[in-house]
């Protein structure tokens, strides 16, 4: 990209590596504010099972096909061209989710779904409705503001990015603090006001903050060869598409494995804890596929973008190791988030079986920018079903042998399915890595 010039160091990386962190930070803050909240409210069990493990699996679900908006902004506005082309998908297919998402909530489709498929406790179905009817604005605030935040982040501005979560979870929490005021607000209902509130706030200032840079530094046209058609568009971006599909719909498949499972309730209200907890520390790794995207067009790139990624991989995972065998994992489940004591316990022997999760985290986000750099996307396709393939073996033999309870089962089908998704980019990204090796030596 042109807007960065001169080596890439450790010192540049980092650079546009922590705004980019930070606001993947502040935006991880938001489920463990989310979870204080509720478990502090009436009938917490059940209304941390309806938003952790239905509501905002499912949300996630129907927006999967536009959260990758972000890489291909990025990747791809280099012009005043391509960014309508792309702002055009971005506004159909938000209207297209949305009017899914709000067919689902308000026909027979929601109890078939939820009871059918997902197998969810009867106690969990009726706040789950009512809180995905909050939830209606969602994907469209989400495709908006991440289309526009990769045009910031394209034009050097990542930090605008950070302001924008910091602007999200204030408002999360002022929301928050209201329904916690009140105490005659259902949990469910709490939490997803709050979260859209933050998304709708996001991105009514991503929208603000684009504007200077549309007026003045978005070229009218890039000087590259070739103007981006909509066929290299979506050769581009359906393989995307379809990975967070794949990998967004792990998560109300996860859900329906657990439910099936012994100590259901109880496993369905952790699980949300400690993967918000995991996603803390694997929120810095997750802001790393951008800085790649940014950067690896830089000869020399290489090398420092892969050191960077392996000490970072190894600082977030021995940070989630001193949680775990410490009186902090206690702290945090018992005291901050305020789960009774046989939560506590599910929770902190629950948190060993994802001890891997958030370095496998960053270095996939390594890879994927490699792969993303490549434009050859199918390659992130295929390691994301892999995972899938993975997770789903390790649910079917927690359900068949209805030995273990749910929580430990559903971390440890994450993990391997991590591990083995990233054994497949390592390996289909090997001529990628290579070229650029034989590149930067030359």
């Amino acid at each position: 990209m042109t807007t960065f010039t001169g080596p890439v160091t450790t010192a540049r990386i980092f650079k546009t590596w922590w705004p980019l962190a930070a606001s993947w930070i502040l935006m991880a803050l938001e489920g463990p504010a989310l979870n204080i909240i509720v478990a502090r409210l009436a009938d917490p069990t059940i209304h941390l099972a309806a938003y952790g493990s239905l509501v905002f699996p499912l949300a996630l679900l129907i927006e999967a096909p536009i959260i990758m908006l972000l890489a291909a902004s990025t990747a791809l506005c280099k012009d005043w061209d391509a960014y309508r082309k792309i702002r055009r998908f971005m506004h159909v297919s938000s209207a297209v989710l949305t009017g899914l998402h709000a067919l689902v909530v308000f026909t027979p489709l929601y109890g078939l779904l939820v009871r059918g498929l997902i197998g969810a406790p009867e106690e969990i179905i009726a706040p789950g409705r009512i809180g995905l009817i909050v939830m209606i604005p969602w994907t469209w605030a989400i495709a908006y503001r991440r289309f526009n935040q990769g045009v910031l982040i394209r034009f050097g501005h990542s930090l605008t990015v950070g302001i924008g979560t910091a602007v999200r979870l204030v408002l999360d929490v002022v929301a928050l603090a209201i329904g916690f005021a009140l105490q005659s607000v259902p949990g469910t209902t709490v939490a997803t006001a709050a979260i859209i509130a933050g998304v709708v706030g996001e991105a009514v200032y991503a929208g603000w903050r684009i504007r200077p840079v549309l007026r003045n530094e978005l070229p009218k046209t890039s000087g590259e060869d070739g103007r981006l058609t909509y066929r290299a568009f979506y050769r581009f971006y359906v393989p995307l598409s379809l990975t967070t599909l794949i990998f967004l719909g792990a998560r109300p498949v996860l859900s329906a494995a657990v439910s099936r499972m012994p100590n259901a309730l109880d496993s369905l209200a952790v699980l949300p804890i400690v993967t918000s907890l995991t996603f803390l520390l694997r929120s810095v790794g997750v802001a790393y596929s951008e800085v790649v995207i940014a950067h690896l067009e830089t000869p020399g790139s290489a090398r420092p973008l892969r050191r960077f990624s392996l000490g970072l991989a190894a600082a977030v995972t021995l940070g989630l190791l001193l949680v775990a065998a410490t009186p902090l994992a206690r702290f945090w489940f018992g005291t901050v988030t305020g789960l009774s004591e046989t939560l506590v316990g599910l929770a902190r022997s629950g948190l060993w079986f994802a001890l891997l999760l958030p370095g496998v985290s960053t270095l996939q986000s390594w890879l994927r920018g490699i792969v993303l750099h490549s434009r050859r996307t199918r390659s992130i396709t295929e390691s994301t079903l892999v995972y899938f393939v993975l997770l789903a073996a390790v649910l079917w033999f927690g359900i068949e042998s209805a030995r273990h309870s749910g929580i430990y089962v559903g971390l440890l089908a994450m993990t391997a399915g991590e591990l083995a998704g990233a054994g497949w980019l390592i390996w289909r990204s090997h001529k990628t890595r290579r070229a650029l090796h034989l590149r930067d030596t030359a």
